[in-house]
């Protein structure tokens, strides 16, 4: 079989089962699903499931980085993420806990407190790889963040701009999503603009102590 042919019908394979993890996730705890209850809902069989994953904490994760990666993707690249040249950004917040408020049930499962360390990772990774783009050179720019580097240089900022996002992601999920997207996106905008300027300010790394430099 040609490879073309193989490498569609894994994902194919791949995405009707994450679709079919993230609906019943919706109807019931991640705890509670069996590999039986995904296979029945995607129209797969078991064998199937399990030349993708190992168990069904396998294929969330997968869901869940895959949806992520799909929402930054998409999102414009423009010259909002970070203030530059002084110009006021628009505040894209409102549209990222839109997104997790939907999905909430496989965040919190996936991201709580029995979640996976390697998924956060991966998330802060991929929010700050598309912070460190927004913050390059406003004629290089792409469109969206769909071609994105896998890795970039030292960013603090942009490492800072993805902590305190996703921090405030996981205590939004804790506290069972209060308030509207808009306000809770409102209110964090503000906070990552002025930790963003003060890190990218502040910081030389030329000038910043090795790791074995001994505390004054």
């Amino acid at each position: 079989m040609p490879a073309h042919h193989v490498d569609a019908r894994i994902r194919r394979s791949r995405a009707a089962l994450e679709t079919a993890l993230r609906e019943l996730i919706a109807e019931r705890d991640l705890v509670q699903l069996s590999v039986s209850d995904i296979t029945k809902r995607a129209g797969v069989t078991r064998s199937t499931f399990y030349e993708h994953y190992s168990d069904v904490h396998e294929l969330a994760a997968a869901a869940c980085t895959s949806m992520f990666d799909g929402l930054v993707a998409a999102a414009p690249a423009g010259p909002r993420d970070l203030p530059r040249d002084g110009r006021s950004p628009d505040n894209p917040l409102a549209g990222v806990f839109a997104h997790v408020a939907e999905h909430a049930a496989l965040y919190r499962a996936v991201l709580g407190r029995d979640g996976s360390a390697r998924v956060i990772n991966h998330l802060l990774q991929r929010v700050a790889i598309a912070v460190h783009v927004s913050r390059g050179p406003a004629e290089a720019l792409p469109s969206t963040h769909a071609d994105d580097p896998e890795a970039i240089p030292h960013d603090p900022a942009a490492a800072f701009v993805a902590g305190a996002l996703l921090g405030t992601v996981l205590d939004w999920l804790h506290h069972g999503c209060p308030g509207t997207p808009e306000q809770i996106g409102a209110a964090l905008w503000p906070q990552l603009l002025a930790g963003a300027e003060a890190a990218t300010g502040t910081y030389d790394e030329a000038a910043a102590p090795g790791p074995g430099a001994a505390a004054s």
